[in-house]
């Protein structure tokens, strides 16, 4: 049985965790799922931490958030980056709005925090950013993987698995 297809925007920009950008899009792709970077500026390549190049496939800004699923926002240094950009922000917080998922991982949840969709919803984070997430109004949780209100977090790295299991399971009982 083939499986409805899926619209995920994978959010890019430069310092990017090489693994939380580049784990999901193939293992979603490996659904038969469209997936797609998104940034600020089609065909600007970001650099991740760790070198690999990472190219903006579509600009936000010819996005209508209601036409995805999900977005997906990877860790390293590039949420401090993306959050910068209110359209991207704004892209986020519709798609939420419009009953898709947001799915955060590592330092990604600072981007939830500037889309205001934090405020009493259960979710992880990396330690670092801990006190960010609650004082944003989240209820801080240590756990590999979080899911309330269609949002999904993890930690680090090492959660990929769970991590890409939640959003998998929680689009294939979305908007089926």
């Amino acid at each position: 049985m083939k499986l409805k297809e899926k619209r995920i925007a994978i959010l890019t920009e430069k310092l990017y965790e090489d693994l939380e950008l580049w784990y999901p899009y193939y293992r979603l792709k490996e659904e038969g799922w469209d997936v797609l970077l998104v940034g600020i500026q089609k065909g600007a390549t970001h650099q991740g931490k760790y070198g690999y190049p990472a190219t903006v496939e579509v600009d936000v800004g010819n996005l209508n958030a209601s036409d995805w699923d999900a977005v997906i926002i990877p860790g390293g240094y590039s949420p401090d980056h993306l959050r910068r950009h209110e359209s991207l922000v704004k892209f986020v917080r519709e798609i939420h709005a419009h009953g898709g998922i947001a799915a955060a991982i590592c330092h990604g949840p600072w981007m939830l925090a500037s889309a205001d969709l934090l405020r009493e919803v259960k979710a992880t984070c990396f330690s670092a950013i801990r006190v960010d997430i609650q004082n944003a109004g989240a209820i801080y949780s240590d756990e590999e993987v979080v899911v309330d209100q269609r949002i999904i977090t993890s930690r680090k790295p090492e959660d990929l698995p769970a991590f890409c299991q939640a959003i998998i399971r929680e689009l294939v009982g979305a908007r089926s």
